[in-house]
């Protein structure tokens, strides 16, 4: 025993028979500090902007795409000709003609002149045997009257991607105006807490670092929000404001109870009165382009927009001349009333009240109809620039998000989820949209139902591009997506070449803008999504790098124990005669 207590060292020795020292008493936590207002902001605007934004980008860059809805609807009929400069004098009684062949039992007409953006006239009426809500419609050669669904495609035009951005599809139009409702009050109130959560608004306008992962898609997303920060709250506001009535419809069911009340407001907004009964006597009209003369006399040359016609043809013909709101920032009905037989001037509306005068700028301002050229792209490219600022929110929620994975190959449910919405959505209605000019040119003029069709392959698009993305991996889903809508943007004015006799060369030379401009943009476009291509295929992910937790007091004094074992038992291998005398003693 001796032996072996001189093996050991004497403070090894000491430090042995010594209990182990306790545990140093832990720290009270510090209780953690309360959020801020602008901290409690955050989560609101995350997932507000989350939950919305799939139908939010599909709105916003529908959006953007309809204010040239009038360019597009002309470049997907190329068999109209092209005149710049056409004389529309004396359209309506051509048209008025051959609605009186067309559909002599109708109760009422109303024809859209044409314009230099619109250079074909459009009317609807009313028959017993009507479609739709009672109503028909169709469009007309100015120069000959004759309904151009006989000579030209039918197609849905630019005027789908309108309708589409507050109505959708699909669906009773009622259901896609309360959605459209829905997602335009989140955005709103995203804006507004975006505005509260940034600290730095004004250098976030001249702060963005290229190439830096997640801090670009920041920088990208905060300059786009500030760039556009004016205008996105102006359409987002305006564009609930078109529908408040139907959204907040209590003020006015309050304060206009009975029906003659409702009709005394209708008519302070819209042109849309109820026709008056017919004298059952047949008597010829006189011609409508002397009361459209009146009305320029009145507001200024090309100012008519529409001309409505109750009881045609009867006694008791009342014609209404309306001011068009192109060339005024106020959509507010102003309208004269004549006598259809006579033409004698029955009653004038210029103005109207200061509410319903507010309500029609802020409509106007949301169309940007008022606008020239300039003022179109300008709304074109904020627009556009709204609809950058939803996608990049939406990817950036997800980059933000993988680094804190416990493993970025495997993310859960909700987060493959959210990613591929993401490319569905992005890439995948680019690809639709593109998808919908392809089948203008491509499907049989002579098709029935050819319109419909076009929106229809637009959809089937869309879903495919977004199904394909669930069953691929990330990246490889955003650089096949992108890839095709590179493809087919770049292959629509080649397309369009081939097809018809306007294409790109063509319409350059023959100063047929409408044709060569939507060339260039698809162009254009092309272009965007290739360096959106071009940047994800260079695009690396970080790993995330976990921290390590910082040891305890108790934890380190368990560490140590093992450290003095370890010494021991490696001077006690280095004296292998010392443990050998000790068994024999033992």
């Amino acid at each position: 025993m001796a032996l072996s207590t001189t093996n050991k060292h004497p403070e090894q020795a000491a430090n042995n028979d010594q209990p182990p020292a306790p545990d140093k008493p832990k720290k009270a936590a510090k209780p953690a500090a309360k959020a801020g207002f602008r901290q409690s902001m955050t989560p609101l605007h995350t997932w507000l902007g989350l939950l919305a934004g799939w139908l939010l980008y599909a709105m916003f860059l529908t959006g953007t795409v309809s204010f040239f809805k009038e360019e597009i609807s002309q470049w997907m009929r190329p068999e109209l000709p092209f005149t710049p400069t056409a004389n529309y004098s004396g359209v309506a009684d051509r048209v008025a003609q051959t609605l009186a062949q067309q559909a002599p039992t109708a109760t009422q007409w109303s024809i859209s002149l044409p314009t230099q953006r619109h250079p074909i006239a459009s009317a609807y009426w009313r028959t017993p045997e009507g479609g739709r809500r009672g109503f028909n419609s169709g469009d007309f050669d100015p120069q000959t009257g004759e309904q151009l669904e006989r000579h030209a495609r039918a197609t849905r035009g630019g005027d789908f991607f309108y309708r589409f951005h507050f109505q959708l599809h699909y669906m009773p139009v009622m259901w896609g105006r309360w959605l459209a409702g829905l997602a335009g009050m989140f955005m709103l109130v995203a804006i507004i807490t975006g505005v509260i959560i940034h600290k730095k608004i004004f250098i976030d306008f001249f702060t963005f670092r290229w190439g830096k992962g997640q801090r670009s898609w920041w920088d990208a997303h905060n300059l786009l929000s500030v760039f556009g920060l004016p205008f996105h709250a102006m359409i987002t506001y305006t564009g609930l404001v078109t529908l408040m009535l139907m959204y907040m419809p209590w003020g006015s069911d309050a304060a206009f109870r009975n029906a003659e009340e409702r009709q005394a407001l209708n008519s302070k907004m819209y042109l849309f009165n109820d026709p008056q009964p017919a004298a059952g006597q047949a008597a010829p009209m006189v011609s409508l382009q002397t009361m459209i003369a009146q009305g320029e006399a009145m507001w200024g040359p090309d100012s008519v927009s529409r001309v409505s016609i109750d009881n045609p043809g009867d006694a008791n013909a009342r014609v209404y001349v309306l001011r068009s709101d192109i060339q005024r920032p106020n959509i507010s009905p102003h309208w004269l009333q004549f006598d259809g037989v006579t033409g004698h001037l029955l009653a004038q509306q210029n103005g109207v009240g200061a509410a319903a005068e507010t309500r029609g700028v802020l409509y106007a301002l949301h169309l940007g109809r008022f606008g020239d050229v300039a003022t179109r792209w300008l709304y074109f490219l904020s627009s556009l620039a709204g609809t950058a600022m939803v996608g990049t929110g939406l990817v950036l929620w997800t980059v933000k998000r993988r680094a804190r994975l416990p493993d970025p190959s495997k993310p859960y449910f909700g987060f493959r989820l959210v990613e591929r919405l993401n490319i569905g959505t992005i890439a995948g209605l680019s690809c639709g949209m593109a998808t919908m000019l392809w089948a203008n040119r491509l499907l049989p003029v002579e098709l029935k139902t050819r319109a419909t069709w076009e929106v229809d392959v637009m959809f089937i698009v869309w879903a495919v591009v977004a199904l394909w993305c669930f069953v691929r991996p990330v990246k490889k889903a955003w650089l096949e997506s992108l890839g095709l809508a590179v493809v087919m943007l770049a292959g629509l004015p080649i397309v369009n070449a081939l097809t018809t006799e306007r294409g790109l060369v063509t319409s350059l030379f023959a100063g047929d803008w409408v044709f060569a401009g939507l060339d260039l943009t698809l162009l254009a476009l092309a272009a965007l999504h290739a360096m959106l291509w071009w940047r994800v295929q260079r695009y690396v992910p970080k790993s995330a790098t976990p921290k390590k937790a910082k040891p305890s007091a108790s934890h380190a004094s368990h560490k140590a124990a093992p450290s003095v074992a370890s010494a021991t038992d490696a001077a006690t291998a280095a004296t292998p005669v010392a443990h050998s005398s000790h068994d024999q003693a033992l």
